[in-house]
């Protein structure tokens, strides 16, 4: 099973995401997030932590490819967060539009081979859904929403399934 969960901010996504691996028992629970120090930041993950099961093990890393070679149940969770960690990380949200989306095509394509490769263990992905807001008034917001529009087509088309949650509400597509 591979999944990809998609869906707004505060759509209810993780907490899908989090319900359809529960019956594995033992998940490494992948956050791919930049590291933020703030107390907003540290209080959202600290909510995260303490909904899943004490038998998840946590691994914060931005090699989503990596991860997603972990051996067992994956959660990773979320590739937004993935996204901005990839290109901060690279140095290039001023860079020229096409350095930057070859970057990021290197990175996807090594994480679409690492899910192709899994063995029958499953694994669900996590992003957000950028397709349905405005757009965005700065360089930088529009390159965002582009590159993780690219990101979740790739990924999803590398899964078996993909759930939209909306309002709590999960429709599998």
């Amino acid at each position: 099973m591979r999944v990809l969960v998609t869906g707004g901010v505060r759509s209810g996504k993780s907490r899908h995401a989090e319900e359809l691996l529960r019956p594995e028992g033992s998940v490494t629970y992948v956050a791919l997030g930049p590291v933020h120090d703030d107390a907003d930041w540290a209080a959202r993950i600290a909510a995260h932590r303490a909904r899943r099961p004490a038998t998840w093990r946590t691994l914060e890393t931005g090699d989503l490819a990596a991860a997603l070679r972990t051996p067992g149940p994956v959660l990773a969770d979320c590739l937004g967060t993935w996204l901005t960690r990839v290109v901060d990380e690279a140095g290039l949200w001023d860079a020229d539009q096409d350095a930057v989306s070859a970057h990021v095509d290197r990175r996807v394509d090594e994480a679409v081979a690492a899910l192709a490769d899994r063995a029958a263990d499953p694994v669900v992905l996590v992003t957000n859904e950028v397709g349905l807001g405005v757009v965005p008034e700065h360089r930088s917001g529009r390159l965002f929403r582009d590159l993780l529009g690219g990101v979740n087509q790739r990924l999803g088309a590398a899964c078996d399934e993909v759930h939209l949650v909306v309002a709590g509400r999960v429709l599998r597509l």
